[in-house]
C-alpha cells in the first residue's frame, strides 16, 4: 500500500501495543516501524532497474526481517527512552513491521513474505491506494490521538479504525470472489478458451474490477463494474513473446519474466522493444489502449541488454482518473 496508509496502520498498531503506557509516542514509533520495510525502495539509487524491482517488497517485507530486526530496533530505542522495557519496544516494532507486508500481500504486487523464497504472496484484492480503506482509518486515529492515554475512548477509536479497515479488506476478498465468477461466466458464455485468469480491482476502488485472461497467442483484458448492465467485453493484446527470442536468455530479461509471473507482452515501436507487465493493466480503459502502466524499454549497448522503465506523465494519470470515474458507473 501507499506510504500514508502504512504510516497510519503502523501508528494504530503501535497504539494497540503500548498506547495505554506511553500515549502518542506509541503512535509515533509505530508509524516509524510501519515505514521501515519500504526503505528497500532506495535500492533503485544504487542498482539497475530490474534488480531494484526484485529487491522491492523482498527481504524487508518478510517474516524473517520482522523477527530479526524488531529486537534490534527495540534495543536502539530502549537505550534513550526508558518509558518501557526493551521487550515492550521490541513487540511494538515486531507488530509494526509484520503488519506492513501483511497488508501489502493483498495488493497486486504482493510481497516475498516467506523470503528467501522469491515467490510473492499476492491476493490482488485491493489497489495500492484506496481512500475507502485509508480515510476512515485516519479519522479514527486522529480522534484517538487527541485524547489522554488513560481515556478509554482512545482505545475505542483506535480499535474502531482497525476494525473498519480490516472489515473493508475482508469485503475486498468477497468482492474478488464475486467478480471472478462474473468473468469466468462471461468467458464461458462467449466460448473463449483460456488457460489462466487473474482478477484485481482498478485504481482507487473496489467497484470496478479487471481480468487478465491467458489464451494461446494473446492476453485478453476485460472490465466489470457492479453497476454494469451490458456483457463484459474482452480486448485482445498479442503476446509477441517470439520477439524476445534473440535475447531471452539474458539475465535481465529472465528476471523481468519472473517478476511479471509470466504475464507480459512485447511491443515493438520504431524498431524498439518494450516489455509490458500486464499485471497492472493499462493507463486507459479504452479497448484500443496500448499504454501499459508498467512498461520497460529494452535496449542493447556494447552487447549488453539494458532495461529502463518508461516514465508516466500527469496527463496519463488525469485521463485514467477521468475514464475510471465514467466506467465505474457502468457500461
Amino acid at each position: 500500500m501507499d506510504s500514508l496508509t502504512q504510516i497510519v496502520l503502523g501508528a494504530a498498531v503501535g497504539e494497540a501495543v503500548l498506547g495505554k503506557k506511553i500515549g502518542n509516542k506509541a503512535m509515533l514509533y509505530g508509524a516509524i516501524a510501519g515505514t521501515i520495510p519500504d526503505l528497500d525502495t532506495f535500492a533503485s539509487h544504487f542498482t539497475d532497474t530490474v534488480t531494484a524491482l526484485q529487491i522491492h517488497r523482498g527481504f524487508t517485507h518478510s517474516i524473517i526481517f520482522s523477527l530479526l530486526f524488531a529486537p534490534v530496533f527495540g534495543k536502539i530505542v530502549s537505550l534513550y527512552d526508558k518509558s518501557v522495557s526493551w521487550k515492550s519496544w521490541s513487540w511494538l516494532f515486531f507488530f509494526g513491521l509484520i503488519t506492513h507486508p501483511m497488508l501489502d500481500a493483498f495488493t497486486t504486487w504482493g510481497t516475498q513474505f516467506f523470503w528467501p523464497s522469491t515467490n510473492r504472496l499476492a491476493f490482488k484484492t485491493i489497489f495500492v491506494i484506496d481512500p475507502l480503506y485509508t480515510i476512515p482509518f485516519i479519522v479514527c486515529l486522529i480522534l484517538a490521538m487527541r485524547l489522554p492515554k488513560t481515556n478509554c475512548k482512545r482505545s475505542f477509536y483506535n480499535k474502531l479504525g482497525i476494525s473498519i479497515s480490516s472489515a473493508y479488506l475482508l469485503l475486498s476478498v468477497i468482492l474478488k470472489f464475486i467478480t471472478y465468477q462474473k468473468f469466468t461466466q462471461a468467458l464461458q458464455t462467449q466460448n473463449i478458451a483460456y488457460t489462466n485468469i487473474i482478477t484485481k480491482p482498478t485504481a482507487f476502488n473496489t467497484i470496478l474490477w479487471t481480468a487478465n485472461v491467458d489464451t494461446p497467442t494473446a492476453y485478453l483484458i476485460g472490465h466489470y463494474s457492479f453497476f454494469d448492465t451490458q456483457p463484459i467485453h474482452f480486448a485482445s493484446y498479442p503476446k509477441n513473446h517470439e520477439l524476445l527470442t534473440p535475447i531471452k536468455k539474458d539475465k535481465s530479461i529472465q528476471k523481468l519474466i519472473k517478476i511479471s509471473e509470466g504475464w507480459y507482452s512485447i511491443t515493438k515501436k520504431e524498431n524498439q522493444l518494450y516489455f509490458n507487465d500486464l499485471r497492472f493493466g493499462l493507463l486507459s480503459l479504452s479497448p484500443k489502449a496500448t499504454n501499459f502502466a508498467f512498461s520497460y524499454r529494452i535496449s542493447q549497448a556494447n552487447k549488453e541488454i539494458q532495461v529502463t522503465e518508461v516514465k508516466k506523465d500527469r496527463e496519463n494519470a488525469k485521463n485514467l482518473l477521468s475514464s475510471l470515474l465514467k466506467r465505474i458507473r457502468g457500461n
